[in-house]
């Protein structure tokens, strides 16, 4: 394996940063070297042999990339959502695997045991969660309900001093290597709760998902539950029905709006300077109007990007954000990196779909990123109700 320099500049074509306070710019820049000393070496070789490089749980808690919006009463951060987000941009601009490691672990576990456990649930996990000493998951998804979670049929009963859990969940991160799962499940009245279900409870099992072509660095897995039996005292006890893991998803959302913008960021400073570099009919490529058109559109919706970004953050720090701006934000991001990868790859030619540069990499992980939390189409949706007053989705 050779060892890749990682010469990474960020754009930053309105002086975006003059909106950060120093605390920002300091912890972007601090994981920012983390990725570049401990990420960007080694993630094409994982990628290309399908395997999540199990030592950055550890090194991601050191950093308070877990929790980081979490009070630090509770091994968080107790840090603002534009430090969270420019978190998660670094941590993506290095591989969205790497920060759905961590949004996963923040905003759809750490967030529902902070927002809605009881006091003595957060004191149990959320510590450990923090510290990345235990690794946590996220379980919505089913089979056969995707965008539609209410149909989920995954469910308990009674069981006395516990419940008894049936069912599966499925496309789960972090799942073949965490201690802990949020689950939501439907109780024997059809409501939706949250449960704590732990790892080396009889009859739950994590199989990994196998031949992904996307997020190969990531785990992924699946969450089986075969009369499962869980304390009662694990049951999330401040919080009934979808509003549950819809907030999850809000805050995740978030993230993955700054985090897509992250692998943006690194496919336009690679393709920009491989247009200076590289050279046809005797001058550089980055000479030709076609090519310069499209490093000028990348940098525009980058640009645009991170504004739309910046003003989401200050939103949800006055806490007036709606989850329909956050889908909005996440649909944008999503389509605005995914288009940038496929045109950066086109500058780079032949070139492009190989490991010596990140751009393939990238553009097979955003065919997960925006699909995921919500899929373009669902995310179009939630804008076209909230402008309309009408409901689309059925």
């Amino acid at each position: 394996m050779s060892v890749k320099v990682d010469q990474f500049q960020s754009p930053d074509y309105f002086n975006v940063d003059a909106l950060l306070s120093e605390e920002h710019i300091m912890i972007r820049d601090a994981v920012r070297s983390y990725v570049k000393k401990e990420i960007s070496p080694i993630i094409e070789d994982f990628a290309q042999r399908a395997e999540f490089p199990e030592q950055i749980v550890k090194q991601l808690g050191e950093l308070g990339c877990f929790g980081p919006t979490i009070p630090e009463q509770y091994g968080g951060g107790g840090l603002d959502y534009i430090s969270y987000g420019l978190m998660m941009q670094e941590l993506e601009r290095g591989d969205s695997g790497v920060r759905s490691t961590a949004s996963v672990q923040g905003s759809l576990v750490m967030f529902p045991i902070h927002a809605y456990g009881s006091e003595e649930q957060k004191q149990k996990y959320l510590p450990k969660l923090a510290s990345g000493e235990w690794l946590g998951c996220f379980g919505l998804t089913e089979p056969n309900y995707g965008s539609d979670p209410s149909g989920m049929i995954t469910s308990f009963k009674d069981g006395g001093d516990h419940i008894i859990l049936n069912g599966a969940k499925m496309w789960i991160s972090n799942a073949p290597f965490a201690q802990v799962a949020v689950v939501w499940a439907k109780d024997e009245n059809g409501q939706v709760r949250g449960l704590i279900v732990e790892r080396g409870m009889q009859g739950f099992s994590t199989p990994t998902t196998h031949g992904k072509w996307s997020l190969r660095a990531s785990a992924t897995g699946e969450l089986v539950f075969d009369n499962v039996k869980v304390p009662k005292d694990n049951i999330l006890p401040n919080i009934i029905g979808l509003k549950g893991p819809l907030s999850c998803l809000t805050k995740a959302r978030y993230g993955i709006a700054w985090g897509v913008i992250g692998a943006a960021m690194d496919c336009y400073d690679t393709a920009l300077r491989y247009s200076k570099e590289r050279m046809q009919f005797g001058k550089p490529i980055g000479t030709f109007q076609l090519q310069q058109k499209k490093l000028a559109e990348m940098i525009t919706e980058i640009t645009k990007a991170q504004l739309l970004n910046w003003r989401l953050g200050v939103l949800m720090n006055e806490e007036k954000v709606t989850p329909q701006q956050v889908s909005m934000a996440k649909r944008n991001s999503c389509e605005v990196a995914t288009n940038i990868c496929r045109d950066a790859r086109q500058i780079l030619g032949g070139m492009g779909i190989t490991g010596e540069y990140p751009i393939m990499r990238h553009m097979m992980n955003l065919e997960s990123v925006i699909t995921y939390e919500g899929t373009h189409d669902i995310h179009l949706l939630i804008t076209g109700m909230d402008v309309t007053g009408f409901n689309a989705f059925k």
